[in-house]
């Protein structure tokens, strides 16, 4: 079993298309305010063009769970990513209309260890500023509690993230800055290597146990 990778703030066909023929798995679209940042009529254009079993996700930060679902729906993504101070409550109802939920949580933060109680699909540990692309201490994951699904950002690169998979041994890793050439276009040669040198190392025993386990929702075989 290899770690599951998403590539985020895509901004264009031409870096969907090249991630997914590169092995990722999933594809994460800006809606927060940021330099990445996309509109849904766009996104809505690139999915089409997109496998199936791509796990689309949208990135929200404190929106309202009307807006989320209305922009996943409209846009035909997934699943949402909450980058921001979203409650257990607000996780739990934007997961009652969206079909898969990831709940972001900066390193360090007293929430982490309450973070099953969210309801959320899969959990990322990112830096303290979250979407910064700075690199944290990769012990503060160990805070998440067992049989959570982890997803580790902040601070991955082609040169790192395969020390991060093996230290960590998280489900999944995200990345967005370090595989592009300039904000919000990816560089092909990191993007490569990125997805590459990620898969390369396989998840020890305890990591395919704990995951292996009935989760809320499978977008390959539900889609």
């Amino acid at each position: 079993m290899s770690v599951f990778v998403k590539i985020c703030g895509i901004t264009n066909e031409e870096d969907a298309l090249l991630a997914v023929a590169m092995g990722a798995d999933a594809i994460g679209f800006i809606f927060a305010p940021s330099p990445r940042q996309v509109r849904p009529a766009l996104v809505a254009d690139i999915i089409k063009r997109l496998p199936s079993e791509i796990l689309t996700v949208g990135v929200f930060r404190d929106e309202s769970p009307v807006r989320i679902a209305e922009v996943v729906h409209r846009s035909g993504l997934v699943g949402a990513q909450l980058h921001g101070s979203e409650s257990p409550a607000i996780v739990k109802q934007v997961a009652a209309s969206v079909r898969y939920v990831i709940k972001a949580f900066a390193a360090g933060s007293p929430a982490v260890r309450e973070a099953a109680s969210f309801g959320a699909d899969c959990i990322m540990i990112d830096a303290p500023r979250p979407g910064s692309g700075e690199l944290f201490d990769w012990s503060l994951a160990g805070e998440l509690p067992v049989a959570v699904r982890l997803m580790l950002a902040g601070g991955l690169n082609p040169a790192n993230v395969a020390d991060a998979v093996r230290t960590v041994q998280p489900w999944a890793v995200d990345v967005d800055s370090g595989v592009e050439s300039a904000p919000g276009r990816k560089d092909p040669v990191k993007l490569r290597e990125f997805i590459a040198n990620a898969k390369a190392v396989p998840l020890e025993r305890e990591a395919r146990e704990r995951l292996s386990g009935e989760q809320p929702y499978d977008w390959r075989v539900d889609t």
